[in-house]
């Protein structure tokens, strides 16, 4: 009679790799439908091979678990890639920033630039002669009238004028017939025209007993210019004959208009 052999137990490295659990000596002969002896002749190492089983295939590096770590890359609403990996052109192309979009021209801004400069030029010429009668525009527009060969009234300010000497007196010879002398100079910071000169007659009561109103041509005759401007601190010198209006006349008074 033969002698009985228990085939010999996997190793625990063995068990822990292919995940299987040890089973209990004798388990083989316990169970139903046990394994029939495959043939008298077979060897130990055909036993041990049929007894220990097969070591479970590693899933591979891809389908192995990461612990839900990384989120999937298509839950976000993703698309999928188009077939080749190739994207559409407006997709690949980077959007154009709204700032680039709203960025205008250089040369808008210089046309835009030199039409309001032309404009205000020509609203400034044509109202340069009010303009030029202000002492605040009058360097501008003296300036602007110089480059473009345009004319300026010529600056007027009877204030400005100050009365330097003056003298009233009875022309000998002559009864009614008064002989009037002045001397003035011109303050302004400007040229100005001759001006009016306003001359007023009163009595011993003050009362205004005659005036007259006596243009540049009045005082200085026929060799008067219009054109003749008196520069800023030039002197002028005249003389002229008035009738008296009455014999009763003590006092006169000088004004520039």
């Amino acid at each position: 009679m033969s002698e009985e052999t228990t085939p010999p137990r996997p190793s625990l490295a063995t068990l822990l790799r292919s995940g299987a659990t040890p089973r209990p000596a004798g388990a083989d002969a316990m169970d139903t439908g046990s394994q029939v002896d495959a043939g008298a002749g077979a060897g130990a190492g055909a036993g041990v091979a049929d007894t220990i089983p097969p070591a479970a295939a590693e899933p591979p590096a891809e389908a192995q678990d990461t612990g839900g770590d990384e989120p999937d890359a298509r839950q976000d609403g993703d698309s999928a890639p188009l077939e080749g990996g190739i994207a559409p052109d407006f997709l690949r192309r980077p959007a154009m920033a709204p700032a680039a979009i709203r960025r205008t021209p250089r040369w808008q801004w210089l046309l835009l630039l030199a039409l309001a400069l032309l404009l205000a030029v020509q609203v400034v010429l044509a109202d340069r002669a009010t303009l030029a009668a202000r002492a605040g525009w009058r360097p501008l527009v003296a300036g602007l009238c110089t480059v473009l060969r345009c004319t300026l009234p010529p600056w007027h300010q009877p204030t400005a004028y100050t009365m330097l000497q003056r003298e009233v007196r009875p022309l000998p010879g002559r009864p009614g017939v008064l002989q009037v002398q002045a001397s003035f100079r011109n303050d302004a910071r400007w040229a100005q025209a001759w001006p009016a000169l306003s001359l007023s007659l009163s009595d011993a009561d003050g009362r205004v007993i005659g005036r007259r109103l006596l243009q540049p041509r009045d005082y200085l005759g026929a060799a008067h210019d219009p054109a003749q401007r008196l520069e800023p601190g030039q002197s002028a010198q005249i003389a002229f004959l008035l009738r008296e209006p009455s014999a009763a006349t003590v006092a006169y008074a000088f004004e520039f208009r």
